[in-house]
């Protein structure tokens, strides 16, 4: 199963809704789905969309597949998670979280990814730091720099069993930024699956621009 929130306001983007946004001529959000539709495992999806989308969604979201299904969305992106993972079938052995502005992700990733949790461990796309990290303190002061070695960039999707993660968001999700922070606190083994470092989330207009330009590239098969 396969949990997309996408209720978010778009801030950072002048409030526009992001999965919604143009790109190669289709929505950011479909680009985000084909990846998981395309894998045969895959037998639910649900998108947290806000109030007024879900009781109206959009066809082209609605048509695109029937293991696709809607449920209003939260204040926050854990809410959505929450609401989407009790809305996907009881039974399902993995569940997938993956980010609605986040359109470059590949098949293949996908795939390695359910591959870890079918084994029993969290997994989680990402790729590593390849520029210099600095903790800064409240006031813009550097106070450390940790080893860049042992450091990753962490990208959707997170996948995990699907007990697993209900366990951990029954547990609460305060001051969890990501899924896999919630699921580490319950012990169990979380791993990272390098994606690359072009599985970027659309987060200003600028983004746009390079996903399209990632998009027309391997359409042209470089």
């Amino acid at each position: 199963g396969v949990a997309v929130p996408a209720a978010g306001s778009g801030t950072r983007m002048g409030g526009v809704r992001k999965p919604y946004l143009l790109l190669a001529e289709e929505p950011v959000l479909v680009h985000a789905l084909r990846p998981f539709l395309a894998d045969e495992r895959v037998v639910a999806v649900v998108v947290a969309l806000g109030e007024a989308d879900a009781s109206a969604p959009p066809e082209w979201l609605t048509g695109l597949d029937p293991r696709i299904s809607v449920v209003v969305g939260g204040a926050t992106r854990a809410e959505s998670v929450r609401n989407a993972l009790g809305a996907l079938p009881a039974d399902l052995d993995v569940v997938a979280v993956h980010d609605a502005a986040r359109p470059l992700v590949t098949p293949e990733v996908v795939a390695r990814c359910i591959d870890v949790a079918a084994g029993g461990e969290g997994a989680v796309a990402g790729c590593p730091a390849v520029d210099t990290m600095k903790e800064v303190d409240e006031h813009g002061y550097v106070v450390g720099t940790p080893q860049r070695s042992r450091l990753w960039h962490a990208h959707t999707p997170q996948v995990f069993p699907a007990e697993a993660l209900r366990r951990a968001y029954e547990s609460g999700f305060e001051g969890a930024t990501d899924d896999a922070s919630l699921v580490e606190r319950t012990g169990l083994p979380v791993r990272v699956v390098d994606g690359g470092p072009v599985n970027l989330k659309v987060t200003n207009a600028s983004d746009l621009t390079l996903a399209e330009a990632v998009l027309r590239a391997r359409a042209e098969g470089r």
